[in-house]
């Protein structure tokens, strides 16, 4: 004969076991409380994003090694070869200027990556699935690009500008010069680098993006400088004046030409076209499936 076995203890359902009054069915209680998202979420997921990836820290690492050290070897250069007082009407910032065009290549890489990258792997669904307001997403990837995008580039040209003020005899630099050289292209390349980013959202396709990006950049004086017929020079003069090459070197004072843009007007230039292709960005969010 078997031996009877006590009765087990009766214990209390867990929350999720426990069925509500009146249902038959068990039901469970998130102990993870629900709060109503808004755009500091999505700015700490875009954070997260831009921080932990590694091409952030490639193409951030090459941009100030080029424009660090570019700057740093052209006014060394000219340093060497220079005689006493030859550059004394000249600005030592202007030396910075090679450095941060080829740079700039790297920030319009990093922005098109930032929502190209998404669609090309398909991480754009979760990010829409876990914030479905869209255009709450691209702002918050605008806002986290151009702020990192401005410290960066900022922090090396002060760089720059310093070591060259130091390295070089020549005269010391004015506070307009010293906030256009500085804080201005800062602001025009973090720009640049935003409009590659939407450039992106809108194209979808990283290689393409780019090349559309580097096109903008880099065609416009190209195409100039091989126009040589009489009837194309209104078209030549305004591909030099308009080129971004030629409005990066309006805040160094080195204008290629004696028109078009000059002082802060590059960067209103740029916010503008920015401001466009924000617009048309959200558009097409807005309309088209992920």
């Amino acid at each position: 004969m078997s031996t009877p076995q006590p009765p087990m203890p009766q214990t209390a359902a867990p929350n999720w076991q426990a069925a509500a009054p009146g249902s038959s069915y068990p039901t469970y209680t998130s102990p993870i409380p629900v709060v109503r998202t808004h755009l500091g979420h999505a700015l700490a997921s875009e954070w997260t994003k831009i921080r932990s990836v590694r091409s952030t820290i490639w193409t951030l690492g090459v941009f100030v090694l080029l424009v660090v050290g570019i700057g740093l070897a052209a006014a060394a250069l000219v340093a060497a070869n220079s005689s006493d007082g030859s550059l004394s009407g000249d600005s030592p910032l202007a030396f910075g200027f090679f450095g941060l065009l080829l740079g700039s290549m790297c920030i319009i890489t990093l922005g098109v990556l930032t929502t190209a990258s998404e669609y090309g792997t398909g991480m754009i669904r979760t990010t829409m699935t876990a914030c479905p307001t869209r255009g709450r997403v691209l702002l918050a990837k605008a806002i986290v690009f151009f702020v990192v995008a401005f410290v960066v580039t900022l922090g090396s040209a002060v760089l720059v500008a310093l070591a060259d003020v130091a390295m070089l005899d020549a005269r010391e630099p004015s506070t307009q010069e010293w906030l256009k050289g500085t804080v201005g292209i800062s602001l025009y390349i973090a720009l640049l680098g935003l409009l590659s980013l939407l450039v992106g959202s809108i194209i979808r396709h990283s290689a393409g993006a780019i090349t559309i990006m580097i096109g903008v950049v880099l065609a416009p004086l190209v195409m100039a400088l091989f126009m040589f017929s009489e009837s194309l020079q209104d078209l030549q003069q305004a591909l030099f004046e308009y080129s971004i090459p030629n409005q990066l070197s309006v805040f160094y004072a080195q204008s290629l030409t004696d028109s078009g843009p000059s002082g802060w007007e590059p960067l209103w230039i740029m916010l503008g076209v920015t401001a466009a292709a924000f617009a048309a960005a959200y558009a097409l969010l807005e309309k088209r499936d992920v």
